[in-house]
C-alpha cells in the first residue's frame, strides 16, 4: 500500500493531471493520494497560493477582490474545461471561493489560513472527480474526516498523536482517498495549516497514519542530487539517502522536500522516495532508515546564506558556570531561537537565522552581553552562509574534514567557523555570504569529480 503526493507543479494544468491520473492507474498499490494546489504553468505564471495571499490581503484591507476571485476560479475552470469535467465541480470550486469572505475579517488569526486551505481543498475536489470519470474510484476526504487534528498554532500546525487512531480507518476504503494538503481542523474546527509547503507533511503524517510501505512524493525533478543543478552543471544524482542525510541537507537549503516532513515516516520507519511525474520511470531517491549496501563517504553538499553570529569572547569564560546559559536566556527572552553554537574556551559564538533579528534586538543584546555578562568583546556578524558536506559514512572515514578544508584553502575560501555534531552525519562551514557558491563548487569538486 502507497501513500502518493503530488506537488503543484505536478498538477498545474489539465495535462499534467493526466500524467496524475496514469501514474495511479498504472499501480493498484497507489491507495491514498495527497495533493497541493496548482502550481506555476510556466515562469511567469502565478500560484494558486500566492493568488490566495493577495485576495486575503485584498479582503483585510476593504480592496475590491473581484478580480482575484475570477482569477482563481478561472484557473480552475481552465482545468476542468479541458478535463472535460462536468460543470458542478466548478459550481462548487466557485462557491467555496466566495464563501472566503464571510470568515471573520478582524480578530481571527485562522481566517488566513482558511484562505490558503482554499487551494489543497479545491484542488482535490476536483481531482477526486476528475478520477471517476475516468474510471478510477476514488473519493475525496476532508482532513476533518480523515481525522488531521492539530495544534492550534495558525500557519504552524503541528499533527496531534491522538489523530494517528482515526488516520488508521482509512485503510478500509476500497476507493482511491484523495486527501488535500497542507491543513488540519482544530480541535475547535479551525482550519489551519503546516508551515508552507506543508502537503509533505500532510502526506507523511497520512503514510504513518495507514502504515503505508511505501510514501512517494512526485516532482519535477527525477530525485535529489548530489549538489543544487544551478550552481554545478549536472551534478550526480543520489540514488538512496537515510532520514538522517536527508534532513541535514533539506535544513541547509535542499528544498526538493520540506525538512518536517521527514519527522512522520520517520517514526513510523516508513520508506520514501522522491520521483518526477514527468519521468515516472526514472527511480528517482530512496530516503531510507539505513543504506541497504555500501555508500559513497559523502552524499551531498548544500550551502544556505541568511545566516548570522553572535560572538562573544570573555577571560576564563571556560570557568564560569553557567555563562552559556545566561547568553541564551537573552536570546530567549527577546524571542529568539538559534541555530548553531560553536565554542572555544574564552569565546562563544551563537549562529542564528537573520530573520530573527532586527537592529533594535541586535542593540539588546549587545548591551545585555556587556552589562549582564560582562564580556570582553561582543559582535554580531552579518551576511554569513553555512555550507554542509553530508554523508553517514563520514564517521568511518579518516580524512573527510582534512580533505574539505584543503579544497576550501586551495581556493582561497576563508572558514569562519567548524562544527560537526556526535552523530558525525554532517560538517558544517561558515563561510561568507559572497563565497557561498564557490565553496560549494569547490567541495563538489573534492569529493564527486572522480566519481
Amino acid at each position: 500500500m502507497k501513500v502518493t503526493k503530488f506537488g503543484g507543479s505536478s498538477l498545474a494544468s489539465a495535462t499534467q493531471l493526466k500524467k496524475v491520473l496514469d501514474i495511479i492507474k498504472d499501480d493498484p498499490e497507489r491507495r491514498f493520494v495527497v495533493v497541493s494546489a496548482p502550481g506555476k504553468r510556466n515562469a511567469e505564471d502565478t500560484k494558486v497560493t500566492d493568488a490566495l495571499i493577495r485576495y486575503y490581503k485584498e479582503f483585510t484591507s476593504d480592496k475590491d477582490v473581484t478580480q482575484t476571485q475570477q482569477w482563481i476560479i478561472e484557473r480552475y475552470r481552465d482545468i476542468t474545461e479541458e478535463l472535460g469535467l462536468k460543470e458542478t465541480i466548478i459550481q462548487e470550486i466557485a462557491e467555496d471561493i466566495y464563501d472566503l469572505t464571510n470568515l471573520p475579517k478582524k480578530g481571527n488569526p485562522f481566517t488566513y489560513d482558511a484562505f490558503l486551505a482554499a487551494g489543497e481543498n479545491n484542488n482535490a475536489k476536483l481531482i477526486a472527480a476528475y478520477f471517476n470519470q475516468n474510471e478510477l474510484e476514488a473519493r475525496y476526504i476532508h482532513p476533518k474526516e480523515a481525522g488531521l487534528t492539530v495544534t492550534a498554532e495558525p500557519s504552524n500546525a503541528r499533527i496531534l498523536p491522538s489523530s494517528y487512531d482515526k488516520i488508521e480507518e482509512l485503510k478500509d476504503s476500497n476507493e482511491v482517498v484523495v486527501i488535500p494538503g497542507f491543513f488540519g481542523v482544530t480541535q475547535n474546527g479551525d482550519i489551519c495549516t503546516f508551515s508552507r509547503g506543508g502537503s509533505d507533511i500532510t502526506g507523511s503524517i497520512i503514510a504513518a497514519g495507514v502504515k503505508a510501505d511505501l510514501y512517494e512524493n512526485f516532482t519535477d525533478v527525477d530525485g535529489i542530487f548530489a549538489a543544487h543543478p544551478g550552481i554545478i552543471k549536472h551534478p550526480h544524482s543520489i540514488p538512496e539517502l537515510t532520514y538522517k542525510e536527508m534532513r541535514e541537507l533539506a535544513y541547509a537549503g535542499f528544498s526538493v522536500l520540506h525538512d518536517e516532513a521527514l519527522v512522520p515516516a520517520y517514526r513510523g520507519k516508513i520508506p520514501l522516495v522522491i520521483k518526477n511525474t514527468n519521468n515516472p520511470e526514472h527511480p528517482g531517491t530512496r530516503i531510507v532508515l539505513e543504506h541497504s549496501n555500501d555508500h559513497v563517504t559523502v552524499v551531498g553538499i548544500a550551502g544556505d546564506s541568511g545566516f548570522v553570529s553572535i560572538n562573544t569572547s570573555k577571560y576564563l569564560m571556560n570557568r564560569e558556570v553557567g555563562f552559556g546559559r545566561k547568553f541564551l536566556q537573552i536570546l530567549e527572552d527577546l524571542n529568539i531561537s538559534w541555530e548553531h553554537m560553536p565554542t572555544g574556551i574564552d569565546d562563544l559564538s551563537i549562529i542564528l537565522r537573520s530573520r530573527e533579528l532586527t537592529p533594535i534586538k541586535e542593540q539588546e543584546i549587545l548591551k545585555q552581553l556587556t552589562q549582564k555578562l560582562e564580556v570582553d568583546t561582543a559582535e554580531i556578524e552579518h551576511d554569513l552562509s553555512i555550507i554542509m558536506i553530508v554523508g553517514e559514512k563520514m564517521k568511518s572515514h579518516v580524512g573527510v574534514t582534512a580533505t574539505a578544508a584543503k579544497a576550501l584553502s586551495e581556493n582561497e575560501i576563508n572558514i569562519q567557523m567548524i562544527s560537526q555534531g556526535s552523530s558525525e552525519v554532517s560538517i558544517m562551514f561558515v563561510v561568507s555570504k559572497d563565497q557561498e557558491e564557490k565553496a560549494i563548487k569547490a567541495l563538489y569538486d573534492a569529493f564527486f569529480s572522480n566519481n
